[in-house]
């Protein structure tokens, strides 16, 4: 999940997210695309004008730098509902929480699994898929994003 590139662009990114007062949750780069999609947050929730704010530094020092070779565009966003997990604290901290998970090589002949975040142990997530804990290696995990839950109420007219 992590690459050196990504590595590189965190360490150049999250002074900046960080002194504005914000949590860096992670960095995408769609080579594909060639987008690098930056991840915020705050306690209070991320509007516009946060993304607007931290896009405007994030850009300056990215134009000095030049980090990403190439024609490339910036995206900045809130995590959203189903926010990504990039770090081994994110697997943690989510504990409980229903995930889906794509491998870069199979575990149990499977590369996708759907589960629940029972923590980590050592750099190894937990995850608890139909009555069984499935451990998976860090470095095994391509992406991983929460699913949103959602309670269903009804009220009565």
């Amino acid at each position: 999940m992590i690459t050196r590139e990504a590595d590189r662009l965190t360490r150049l990114i999250e002074p900046i997210v960080v002194g504005m007062g914000y949590e860096l949750v992670g960095i995408e780069f769609d080579s594909r695309l060639r987008v690098l999609r930056v991840y915020i947050d705050q306690e209070a929730g991320i509007q516009l004008d946060d993304c607007s704010r931290v896009s405007y530094q994030v850009s300056g020092m990215l134009d000095v730098e030049d980090p990403v070779p190439g024609n490339y565009q910036l995206e900045i966003s809130s995590p959203g509902l189903d926010r990504p997990l990039l770090k081994l604290t994110h697997f943690e901290r989510f504990t409980g929480s229903l995930a889906r998970i794509q491998l870069r090589r199979p575990i149990q002949e499977r590369r996708r699994l759907k589960g629940r975040l029972a923590g980590i142990e050592g750099n190894e997530v937990l995850v608890e898929e139909d009555n069984e804990t499935v451990r998976i290696p860090f470095d095994a995990i391509d992406k991983a994003r929460l699913v949103p839950e959602f309670e269903m109420t009804t009220t009565k007219g």
